[in-house]
């Protein structure tokens, strides 16, 4: 738990609409700003493992705990959308006086990833370069909604006894499900599932899981906003995927390769959903061989 606390004691506070935003900073390297954007359900906590090569290779590396996540504000009353969470993640870079940045993002993150995408590529034809992305590297995640398979917790949290669900919730069928998504060698250990529950329930968390599942239905009803975005964009592209993902595995991947023009992917056979937890070693190698090889 010790460096769980650590990373705690060490974050940051920014103010998104009133309510505080926990974020990590880092970095000691000379690659530019670094945006990590982590998934549902847990928190910026997922890159820990990553964190000090990532911080040796880029100037300022930096993940927030998005809104309703981790330790940042959880309140009741709140429209959580992929927007919201794009316009927190924007507001902070400006705030921080940052104007170009990378993107490594994750499941729920791709999902902002790609909002941000579409966000750039509509300054980039305007002629605004106030805030300009230069590469995403994204890990495991929805891109597409026709190969999302969700899990059963998530449908019937988005079902209309989500609010019942996450609130009879408990810590062993929380478990259950997220070691579900893992690959059957790499699965978390009893400390770790510990942490991302914590993450979840903190500040009561869990009462407001109903709401944030609702990026599912967002997904379908953006899906030509978000899929073009990965396909008119000229940034450069990379996604590391865990193929044995139940979620979004080998069968994303496929998709992938048929909808995104000169797809370059990485893919790991033996891990699942949590490729910077499952492998980071590997997941590392394959986030930096791209800044080397593809981000000029």
């Amino acid at each position: 738990m010790e460096e769980f606390a650590l990373w705690r004691a060490s974050g940051r506070r920014h103010t998104h609409r009133g309510h505080q935003i926990f974020w990590r900073d880092g970095g000691a390297g000379e690659d530019g700003t670094l945006l990590c954007i982590h998934g549902f359900p847990t928190a910026s906590w997922d890159w820990h493992a990553l964190w000090p090569g990532l911080c040796a290779r880029f100037a300022r590396v930096i993940a927030p705990d998005m809104i309703g996540f981790g330790w940042s504000a959880k309140p009741l009353n709140y429209r959580y959308t992929i927007a919201d969470q794009a316009d927190l993640h924007e507001n902070l870079l400006r705030e921080q006086g940052i104007g170009r940045v990378h993107i490594l993002a994750h499941d729920y993150g791709d999902t902002v990833a790609q909002e941000l995408l579409a966000r750039d590529t509509r300054r980039r034809a305007e002629g605004d370069d106030s805030l300009v992305i230069e590469s995403v590297c994204l890990l495991n995640g929805g891109l597409f909604p026709e190969t999302h398979r969700a899990r059963l917790i998530q449908r019937l949290l988005a079902g209309p006894l989500g609010p019942l669900i996450g609130f009879l919730s408990t810590e062993r069928t929380f478990a259950r499900s997220l070691a579900a998504v893992f690959g059957p060698r790499t699965k978390p250990g009893d400390e770790q599932m510990r942490q991302f529950w914590l993450l979840w329930c903190s500040k009561h968390g869990k009462r407001n899981g109903h709401k944030l599942i609702r990026y599912m239905g967002e997904r379908r009803a953006n899906r030509a906003r978000w899929v073009g975005a990965l396909q008119e964009t000229t940034v450069p592209l990379r996604l590391i995927d865990g193929l044995l993902d139940p979620v979004s595995g080998a069968h994303m991947v496929a998709r992938y390769r048929e909808l995104v023009p000169g797809p370059d992917v990485v893919e790991l056979p033996e891990v699942g959903h949590y490729p910077q937890l499952e492998a980071p070693e590997d997941t590392l190698a394959a986030v930096l061989d791209f800044h080397s090889t593809r981000v000029k």
